[in-house]
């Protein structure tokens, strides 16, 4: 299932749970999976308010323990409880999305940062719920369109900060984002980093069949405004059709460069780049760098693949994929971590992780990858464990 979002007024982690709620992510579901994590003191409920007119989903969470400043850490011990392994795993990307900006800000380790507004409790039930709901609506691709952001500033426990404050900014890399005329803070940092950890792209409503829609509210009103967050969930019509192939043929780049290059296209939104030999005109060995993309980025990555390659043209043409649920789990490997990425069918331990865990335990790096791979969680093919 595809997820466009369409934030008009902003996004916060408590509007995106809402706006899933609303398109029918099961609320006693969600509740389940933040108990999971051993939180204390909690509730999660939903209301119906009008905005505008339009009658939306508001999220309340209530914390007995109001503390808005705590360790990174501590919320990340919580999260990570959550089930099954895909739910952590998107909610523990989202705290360490925060807690590593915050870091870096402040010239700190993301093991010691303290959060202070975001450092709430509320913030384990808005990841987790946030994950807990993208999961049980089945939701494999988060599509939004640009983010719409304040100005002003915005007071916090460091003070007055300009708006959008420094550490949405820094999670915000890579989005596309507008200017609204509203002072003060609309996209926050929790709802930042939920969208990076959910993999979230940028552009109009892909092409699908419409199953739901759905509006979640915020708490701040505006004047100009309806402080929503409309969603709508759909059915791709044809598998990723909207994917397109690049390539060009080369003949006078050296193997560095071309391993390069890859990495480039890669780092550049690429969903895959790959190279097959070929031979060209008058018996010239040569290669073919192949570019798998979305077919918005057709200009962005081809741009990459002229600049890296120095060709003088390329070619493109779409392409129907299906692409499988996938998710990462991190396994403890004689007290290392190690993430494994994992499928409905299949798994694999991440070969960084693999190599550096040998060199440090001086033992083969296949036997760590064995290893690695006998205490991973029996999974289904719905990403879940057994």
């Amino acid at each position: 299932m595809i997820l466009w979002l369409n934030p008009i007024s902003g996004l916060s982690g408590d509007m995106l749970l809402a706006t899933l709620l609303d398109l029918g992510a099961p609320l006693g579901e969600i509740r389940e999976a933040v108990a999971g994590t051993g939180l204390r003191g909690w509730q999660l409920d939903v209301e119906h308010v009008q905005a505008n007119g339009i009658v939306s989903t508001r999220a309340v969470v209530t914390i007995d323990d109001t503390a808005t400043e705590r360790r990174a850490s501590e919320l990340l011990e919580h999260v990570r409880r959550a089930q099954p392994a895909p739910v952590a795993d998107v909610a523990a990307a989202a705290v360490r999305g925060i807690a590593e900006v915050e870091a870096a800000l402040h010239n700190s380790r993301p093991e010691d940062v303290h959060l202070h507004e975001i450092g709430g409790l509320d913030t384990v039930v808005d990841t987790v719920g946030v994950a807990a709901a993208v999961h049980l609506l089945g939701i494999t691709d988060v599509v939004s369109a640009p983010l719409s952001l304040g100005a002003g500033t915005v007071r916090c426990a460091h003070g007055t900060l300009p708006a959008p404050a420094p550490a949405t900014l820094a999670l915000l890399r890579g989005a596309q984002v507008r200017g609204i005329d509203v002072q003060g803070e609309t996209v926050t940092p929790t709802g930042a980093a939920l969208l990076g950890a959910l993999g979230t792209t940028y552009g109009p409503v892909p092409a699908m069949e419409v199953c739901g829609t759905g509006y979640g509210a915020g708490t701040r009103v505006f004047a100009n405004r309806p402080n929503i967050l409309p969603a709508t969930l759909g059915r791709r019509t044809r598998p990723d059709a909207s994917h397109v192939v690049i390539e060009t043929n080369v003949d006078d780049v050296t193997g560095e460069v071309l391993g390069h290059v890859v990495t480039r296209l890669l780092e550049a939104g690429a969903a895959d780049a790959w190279i097959t030999p070929a031979v060209m005109k008058k018996g010239r060995p040569a290669h073919v760098v192949h570019v798998l993309c979305a077919d918005r980025q057709i200009e962005s990555l081809g741009c990459v693949l002229l600049a890296e390659t120095g060709s003088l043209g390329l070619r493109h043409y779409p392409v129907d994929r299906l692409a499988l649920p996938r998710w990462r789990t991190t396994v403890d490997v004689h007290g290392h971590a190690v993430r494994v990425n994992q499928g409905p069918w299949h798994a694999k331990p991440e070969h960084d992780d693999v190599v550096a865990v040998a060199r440090a335990l001086n033992m083969p790096a296949r036997q760590v990858a064995a290893d690695a791979l006998g205490v991973v969680p029996v999974a289904t093919a719905e990403g879940g464990e057994s």
